[in-house]
């Protein structure tokens, strides 16, 4: 087998028989194998019964379902893909044909003619999204960069393909809180970055709001820095030094020039912003210490309910 194509469904009913259709129809005449690992990640409409239809009609092809117990999220379906792929390449790709087949095949191209390259991602020539959105992800990437020890490129997206041997070294990081951005940073490979343009979605709307890549991104901070658990260590420094160089204004206050120093208000004050920076650091700490206690239980990335396969894949 040479290509899989690992798509993560989520609500996805409307849209997994198109991208079926459309990429079939992509790759006519390529003349090379390839398989769809869909993967249900706990969807709450149709999508699993879609998914069924499509393994069932058509025995010819090679399809296999992954369905999960419940909603893990997109970055344990990315995983589960990658477990039950056969490819010499993979590629990840979304259901909502946002992301075209045809880009694959671009890919494809480019990892059989260009043999140092490991890995081909791609990334928005033109977003098209809110100014807000988009000064907000550009945020994420300046603060990820110069906190942690890799280097995220800051357009690039999970829409990418690479060889087994890339797979593999996914594979062998079995952590459980997983940031597939900082991963594939992070073990390294030659990648190549091509443009491409985002499509209209073929229906539905995306799972993707603000406040969730807002905690997105602190799951990626907090996964390849930790920097942040100095911060506290920072503060506390800042706070003494002020401390004592408030209290040497205040008695030269009192003592060369007799400034009656004001009590409650200014003990109140003090309370209160030293209870919220402790508060802030205790914060940050207890959410790495969150995740250490999460991935002591050894507990699976996910869990499959059912998986469709055929046996003479």
């Amino acid at each position: 087998m040479k290509l899989s194509l690992v798509v993560p469904c989520y609500n996805e009913q409307d849209n997994v028989e198109k991208f079926y259709e459309e990429t079939v129809s992509a790759f006519l005449g390529r003349g090379f194998d390839y398989e769809f690992v869909f993967v249900n990640d706990g969807s709450r409409d149709k999508t699993l019964e879609r998914l069924k239809k499509l393994y069932n009609e058509k025995q010819e092809s090679n399809i296999t379902v992954v369905s999960f117990s419940r909603n893990f999220g997109k970055e344990a379906a990315i995983y589960a893909g990658i477990k039950n792929s056969t490819g010499d390449y993979i590629s990840l790709i979304d259901a909502d044909l946002q992301q075209r087949p045809e880009v694959v095949l671009e890919m494809v191209d480019i990892l059989d003619n260009e043999q140092e390259y490991d890995c081909v991602a791609a990334y928005q020539a033109e977003r098209k999204e809110g100014k807000a959105m988009s000064g907000a992800k550009t945020m994420f990437y300046k603060v990820i960069n110069k906190l942690s020890e890799i280097e995220l490129r800051a357009d690039a997206s999970d829409f990418r393909t690479f060889t087994r041997g890339v797979a593999d070294a996914i594979m062998e990081m079995g952590e459980y809180h997983r940031f597939s951005k900082g991963i594939f940073s992070w073990i390294g490979f030659n990648t190549k970055f091509i443009p491409y343009e985002v499509q209209e979605r073929n229906a539905g709307e995306s799972k993707w709001g603000f406040r969730k890549l807002m905690r997105y991104a602190l799951e990626g901070i907090s996964a390849f820095s930790t920097k942040p658990l100095k911060l506290s260590t920072y503060i506390g420094m800042f706070m003494s030094f002020a401390a004592i160089v408030y209290l040497v204004v205040v008695i030269i206050q009192r003592l060369f020039f007799n400034v009656a120093v004001s009590g409650y208000a200014t003990i109140v004050a003090l309370i209160l912003l030293l209870g919220g920076v402790q508060l802030f650091c205790i914060g940050i700490i207890g959410s790495y210490l969150a995740k250490t206690y999460i991935q002591s239980k050894n507990r699976p990335i996910y869990i499959a309910r059912e998986i469709l396969k055929k046996k003479d894949k």
